[in-house]
């Protein structure tokens, strides 16, 4: 089972969450960092599309943990964790661990970065696998401020595809669920066997009515 985090297992947006945290976190060097990122982004906005413009400017945020360690990076997603506690969807931590108790295993899949999603499930008391953009460091434990790629689309799909042959399960012989919110998910929610729903905007209700995918939590 597959569970997408913003927009699903967070209400909110870990990217405004991050842009928040930064005002409280950073310094001058960081902002310019941001801000060169930001231009770039709206450059790409109006030459590829939002989707584009998101991920650069997710990349370019990333670049602002440049020579952070660990322990320091855990902090600063510890802020972000206190500042969207209460945007956590409850009802699915508890369908998660419902699922988990039947003995279903169960990956949080996103685009947002997994040391986040690593303290995130943790906080929650979640033991589940986390598969999200990570994070690049060097030998000596510094964050270069360069990540993977992000997880998102037709990534989410491979990710699904790689983590079911690390397990040696076939996905025709496998029951997958997924969890997610959005048309950026709609590969995804093709290529599991139960798609579920959560919270539908941009007219992803309208796709979920044509498509005869179920929302959970709602009509």
């Amino acid at each position: 089972m597959t569970v997408d985090f913003d927009g699903t297992l967070f209400q909110g947006d870990s990217f405004n969450l991050m842009f928040q945290a930064g005002k409280k976190e950073f310094g001058m060097r960081e902002w310019s960092t941001v801000l060169i990122g930001t231009i770039q982004a709206l450059f790409l906005g109006m030459t590829k599309g939002k989707h584009a413009l998101r991920i650069h400017f997710f990349k370019a945020f990333a670049k602002t943990f440049k020579g952070k360690t660990e322990k320091e990076l855990g902090h600063f997603f510890d802020e972000l964790i206190e500042a969207g506690k209460n945007q956590i969807n409850e009802p699915l931590v508890h369908k998660i661990k419902e699922h988990q108790e039947n003995g279903m295993q169960v990956i949080i899949l996103s685009g947002a970065l997994k040391p986040f999603l690593d303290a995130l499930t943790e906080k929650l008391g979640l033991t589940v696998t986390t598969i999200g953009t990570e994070l690049c460091f060097e030998q000596d434990g510094k964050c270069t401020g360069e990540t993977g790629p992000v997880i998102n689309g037709e990534e989410k799909v491979q990710a699904v595809t790689n983590w079911l042959e690390k397990l040696q399960l076939k996905p025709e012989e496998t029951e997958i669920w997924a969890y997610a919110d959005s048309k950026s998910d709609i590969p995804l929610l093709h290529f599991v066997d139960k798609p579920m729903i959560v919270n539908p905007k941009n007219g992803m209700r309208e796709v979920a009515k044509m498509n005869q995918w179920p929302i959970f939590g709602g009509n």
